[in-house]
């Protein structure tokens, strides 16, 4: 039987050989495979490029694993995971959740799982990991023997390669809520129905690093189920989590209960209309974190997405005393950091305040960033603290 191969450019050649991990449809010549198939991949001129995953449907063709000569079946497959584990052995702390695998950070393109205590939760994001899942799910298994493993995929990358959106569990058992461990506080969470696959683990570290500098009264906007919330309030005098999402905020309240954290209220209600309210209003606050969803889904919606950053940072400035503390984030890898900064500059110099950079952060460490594919590189994180 022939092995499945595609064909690409000169140009799709050397964006592989200079570190990057995808190849578009335009770059590719020809392709003799079935959807998610391995494919070995050469240039025109019968050169070996590597092999990669195929798709059929995305813009994005070819998903690079390897460019060596070299199977890519199960033992490979079990390797690389094996390797993402032990990174994480040297990284993760004080926690009994993390990401276990992301992506094309750890050389698995189109493979995310999440460990959240005894559970795995997965998401398979192209056809090669689709084609794959159950193998996949039997890796895991074997390496972490969790409890159980979930499938999240109904995520809007699924569509872009034809595949259906399904909620599922693929080994063992998934219950309707977990407990989790997380810088020394408590979350009950659903895996099923939270956001992302459950919870927001990439602000894990952030977590913990807004704690240092948060104080006094805090105003928490965008603060879904009370993920900064907690952490900042263990050094706050008091903290008001805002959302826009009822449910989010009942289960900010549960966490808020188990943790014992009388000092925070919650409110919901639309975050740019309430910084208004509090603006116009005179209120004042010593710490406001900003957490927002990506304004910017899209390359096309930058400039709108601008808009709203500058918007709720600016007000956030005005409501902040002197010495106060501004922790903002965004989660648009549209919006560069440097676009970001350039924001936050634009709004100090309007609410004439100066501001100081106490830390640039970005996504906890589970979620590795691959220096040459900077889509790995999507939240920023940024703790200002304002000099007068």
């Amino acid at each position: 039987m022939q092995e499945p191969m595609a064909v690409v450019t000169a140009r799709g050649a050397e964006r592989i050989s200079g570190g990057h991990l995808w190849i578009y449809r335009s770059d590719v010549r020809n392709a003799q495979a079935e959807p998610g198939d391995v494919v070995r991949v050469t240039d025109e001129r019968g050169r070996r490029v590597g092999r990669a995953f195929w798709s059929d449907r995305s813009q994005i063709a070819l998903r690079f694993l390897t460019q060596e000569d070299e199977p890519v079946d199960r033992a490979f497959f079990a390797r690389r995971i094996a390797a993402a584990a032990q990174y994480r052995a040297q990284v993760v702390e004080d926690t009994d959740s993390w990401r276990v695998v992301h992506g094309e950070g750890d050389l698995l393109p189109s493979l995310i799982v999440d460990r959240y205590g005894e559970y795995l939760v997965i998401q398979t994001l192209s056809q090669g990991t689709e084609k794959r899942k159950a193998e996949l799910a039997e890796i895991l298994a074997e390496q972490f023997s969790p409890r159980g493993i979930l499938e999240r995929n109904e995520t809007k990358a699924r569509a872009l390669e034809g595949l259906p959106q399904t909620v599922s569990v693929l080994l063992g058992e998934a219950p309707e809520t977990v407990d989790i461990r997380m810088n020394g506080a408590q979350f009950r969470l659903d895996l099923r129905r939270g956001q992302k696959t459950g919870a927001f683990l990439d602000q894990r570290e952030n977590y913990r690093a807004a704690a240092r500098y948060a104080r006094g009264e805090v105003l928490d906007c965008f603060a879904y189920q009370g993920g900064f919330a907690l952490h900042v309030a263990r050094g706050a005098q008091s903290v008001e989590a805002v959302d826009i999402s009822a449910d989010a905020l009942a289960g900010g309240r549960v966490n808020a209960e188990r943790n014992d954290m009388r000092n925070v209220t919650f409110r919901e209600g639309n975050a740019f209309d309430i910084l208004k309210e509090y603006d116009q209003a005179g209120r004042r606050f010593d710490t406001v974190v900003l957490d927002p969803p990506a304004f910017a889904k899209s390359r096309g919606a930058l400039e709108a997405a601008a808009r709203g950053y500058k918007e709720i940072n600016l007000r956030s400035l005005r409501l902040l005393r002197p010495g106060g503390v501004l922790v903002t984030c965004s989660c648009s890898y549209h919006l560069s950091e440097a676009r970001f900064g350039e924001l936050l500059w634009e709004a100090a110099v309007d609410v004439k305040k100066r501001i100081r950079v106490v830390e640039r952060r970005g996504q906890s460490r589970d979620h590795p960033v691959l220096l040459t594919v900077p889509e790995t590189s999507y939240l920023k994180c940024m703790i200002l603290g304002v000099l007068g």
